[in-house]
């Protein structure tokens, strides 16, 4: 058998020794979200649709989403789903949330977040209404570091006491 020289295994071994490490860098940065980050992320996603409308509440979905509607049918795709959020571009229109809880797997890749919507708008004869609902989001690690919902779900609720 062949023998390597010294030099090539310890260069092989310092290469090893900067390469492992920062494979295990990406790994455990993935799993430093928490369920924290959720929050602040929908804190991030209400502001952005209030900011920017449909286009703002948009880029928080991945492309292969699932929006559950109340009371609808599925609706699979991001280009599907924005199709159905036009109504956000409406600056009469304003879509308020509260995530009220949220967790986040111990693969650090997946969690989701739930609480409670507000819909404010102006019905037909002029007059402001408020529709009030709860909401389930799943959320996913993009291969890119962010965080997208990959499922939506709401219903509708009576109002708060």
């Amino acid at each position: 058998m062949k023998s390597v020289p010294l030099p090539i295994v310890v260069v092989a071994f310092l290469v090893a020794l900067l390469v492992v490490p920062a494979a295990h860098k990406t790994v455990s940065a993935s799993s430093k979200a928490t369920a924290d980050t959720l929050k602040q992320l929908e804190g991030e996603f209400m502001r952005a649709a209030s900011e920017k409308g449909a286009q703002g509440y948009m880029s928080y979905y991945a492309d292969e989403a699932v929006e559950i509607p109340n009371g609808q049918g599925l609706i699979a795709g991001k280009a599907n789903i924005a199709k159905t959020m036009d109504f956000l571009d409406d600056k009469s229109n304003r879509l308020l949330w509260t995530p009220l809880g949220a967790d986040i797997a111990a693969s650090g890749d997946i969690g989701y977040t739930y609480g409670t919507f507000e819909f404010h708008s102006t019905d037909k004869d002029g007059k402001r209404t408020v529709d009030y609902g709860k909401y389930t989001s799943i959320w996913k690690l993009q291969k890119d570091g962010s965080w997208k919902v990959v499922l939506d779900m709401g219903n509708s609720s009576p109002q708060p006491e």
